[in-house]
């Protein structure tokens, strides 16, 4: 009878044929970078959510997306530390923040 020691060392003596068959794994893009729908570049929610973020050093507590003369626009609502709240507007095609 083998021990568990045997049976480690047999099945790293096995060379791992899966792995070298298999087609490397594709990772999805995340939402983070995928653009917003119907425009090839402009950019997300998420991305927009971060960068005010960082900007004004607030935490975002609702966001929504309206158009805005043909435009997409996301509204963003902050919050920070010291309780002060407001909003800011995004611009999706520029990223121009109001």
């Amino acid at each position: 009878m083998h021990t568990w020691r045997h049976v480690l060392l047999a099945l790293l003596a096995v060379p791992p044929l899966v792995a070298a068959a298999a087609p490397p794994a594709q990772t999805a893009m995340s939402t983070q970078q995928r653009p917003a729908p119907g425009a090839d570049n402009e950019i997300s929610m998420d991305q927009a959510v971060r960068l005010v973020e960082q900007k004004y050093r607030a935490r975002v507590v609702k966001a929504e997306s309206q158009r805005d003369n043909g435009r997409t626009v996301y509204v963003l609502r902050l919050l920070d530390d010291s309780g002060k709240v407001w909003t800011v507007h995004v611009d999706a095609a520029s990223g121009t923040v109001r």
